[in-house]
Formats: C-alpha cells, structure tokens, sequence
C-alpha cells in the first residue's frame, strides 16, 4: 500500500547561482595574482628610504636609472642622453601612456635626477615618478 503526504512534492534542483559566485571569486583571484607577477629590470642602486613608499611594479612600464657616477641606464642597458631621448621619443610615438619610474642611487646627484627627469618631460611623458626603498616596518 502507497502513503501519501499531506505535503506537496518537491523536485530536486541544482543551484547554479553559488557556483556562479565561485567562479567569479576564483576568476579574481587568478586576475589580481598575475598583475603582481611583473619582472623588475633595474640596474642595482642604493635607492633611497621613504615612508611612505609602495613597491608596486607594473609589466608595461620604462625603468630609467641613474647610478653614482652619474651614468645612465634604460632597462639596464647603459645609454647616453641623446640616445635615451631619441628611444623615450619611438617609445612616446607607440604609446604615450607608458608609465616611467626613475631610480637613483642614493649618492647620485640631484642635478643628474633633474636632467633626467626634464628630457622624460621634454619627449612628453606625463606619467613619470620616482622609485624608492619602503622604510622597514620598525622605523614607520
């Protein structure tokens, strides 16, 4: 013999709605992971201490440097200031929103940080900042 409840029968359904919010959750994860996966091309500096520096590098960006003895280097090739304004120039014509970080050795002079920074400005970069060590957590 067959009982029957008083209550209505149900059918089985799969929710898809808390896969769906997984999925995005693991898409971001994976999206914020490989935007922190960049390769810094500098030239070893002494750079110098700021508190309130960040080392966020980013993939497509031009490393500019200078080092003690006033050379320059771009992506750690050494150049010459007429050469570097003649590639920051092809490198403006292709794409003017390329950010430029400068690094300087900390017993680099300030007159060879300025020549720099004026020829970034000359060929028209207007996203341009310098890099510095962040200070280590006991002297914040």
């Amino acid at each position: 013999m067959k009982l029957h409840s008083p209550l209505p029968e149900k059918k089985t359904r799969l929710e898809i709605i808390p896969l769906i919010d997984v999925m995005f959750f693991l898409l971001a994860s994976f999206m914020m992971v490989s935007l922190t996966m960049t390769k810094q091309q500098t030239i070893k500096v002494d750079l110098p201490v700021a508190s309130s520096a960040q080392s966020d590098l980013k993939p497509d960006m031009l490393n500019l440097a200078v080092d003690a003895k006033g050379d320059l280097y771009s992506n750690k090739t050494p150049v010459t200031l007429p050469q570097l304004e003649n590639e920051l120039a092809a490198r403006y014509a292709k794409d003017k929103n390329t950010p430029v970080y400068i690094s300087g050795d900390a017993n680099t002079r300030f007159a060879d940080l300025v020549w720099l920074l004026d020829s970034v400005k000359r060929v028209g970069f207007t996203k341009v900042a310098f890099n510095v060590k962040p200070a280590p957590a006991a002297a914040k």
